[in-house]
């Protein structure tokens, strides 16, 4: 038997270096990637069955499957993706709309989870601070995890962190490349970022009308439409509520 086993191993061939991802591919062990376009060059968007699981930046496309690899576990190969999840893809990269595409919860906690489907409700060229989205989620108070699950969001560019702020207004960090991608980003989206920051400066939190009475975010599209005549500033909601203001429906401005 010794000898007959011996006789076998000395048949034994390398399989070609093609064989392994087929079969990985085959038995769903492994993830799949593109190379697309955007603002900030050439991104790397990795997806699984179930939906988007990393976007990075594509400078060093081998270099970003090695990351991939050790930080999902999983191997990850080229591949389109069907053609529903190419098409949101599309429309995410290019115009912004980023609520349709499916993510992967695989290795997120229901709050990060929670956290990323909130902040891809946020409109293009409009922002929110941190301690919106953790009220609008049910968690009101804890805007600094927000801002921790989102330094942590595997997916920035497709899931807009980048439309998530601080809480006085001022832009923070982005986890795409350096933070100056943020003010790019939404500079392209239509936000005149230099007259947020100055309202930020001045500590106006929220901007009203006289004529309806109602208050917004100052990135909200509603608020770009009062004219100088007419607009009204706050430092904060309840400064708005003592002015018998009402809080916009769209941007739903609160008190964080």
């Amino acid at each position: 038997m010794t000898d007959l086993t011996a006789r076998l191993a000395a048949l034994r061939e390398r399989a070609p270096a093609a064989v392994l991802p087929a079969v990985l591919d085959r038995a769903g062990l492994a993830d799949h990637y593109v190379i697309r376009a955007s603002l900030l060059g050439p991104v790397f968007i990795a997806f699984s069955r179930r939906g988007l699981t990393l976007v990075d930046l594509a400078t060093d496309p081998e270099a970003a499957v090695e990351r991939y690899r050790a930080r999902r576990g999983r191997a990850v190969l080229p591949g389109e993706p069907p053609a529903r999840f190419a098409a949101a893809l599309e429309r995410a990269l290019v115009q912004g709309k980023t609520g349709r595409v499916p993510l992967d919860p695989a290795g997120l906690s229901p709050f990060q989870e929670a956290v990323l489907r909130k902040a891809a409700e946020i409109p293009p060229g409009e922002v929110r601070p941190y301690g919106w989205v953790a009220a609008e989620i049910g968690r009101p108070g804890a805007g600094r995890a927000v801002g921790n699950a989102l330094a942590s969001n595997p997916v920035p560019l497709v899931v807009p962190c980048h439309r998530v702020v601080r809480v006085d207004g001022r832009l923070g960090h982005y986890s795409l490349g350096t933070d100056h991608n943020k003010r790019r980003l939404l500079e392209a989206e239509g936000l005149d970022v230099e007259a947020h920051e100055r309202l930020a400066g001045a500590g106006v939190r929220f901007v009203g009308s006289d004529t309806t009475h109602i208050y917004c975010h100052p990135s909200c599209r509603h608020a770009r439409r009062i004219t100088p005549r007419h607009r009204v500033e706050f430092r904060d909601a309840r400064a708005a509520a003592r002015a018998r203001f009402r809080p916009c429906r769209h941007c739903r401005p609160r008190a964080n």
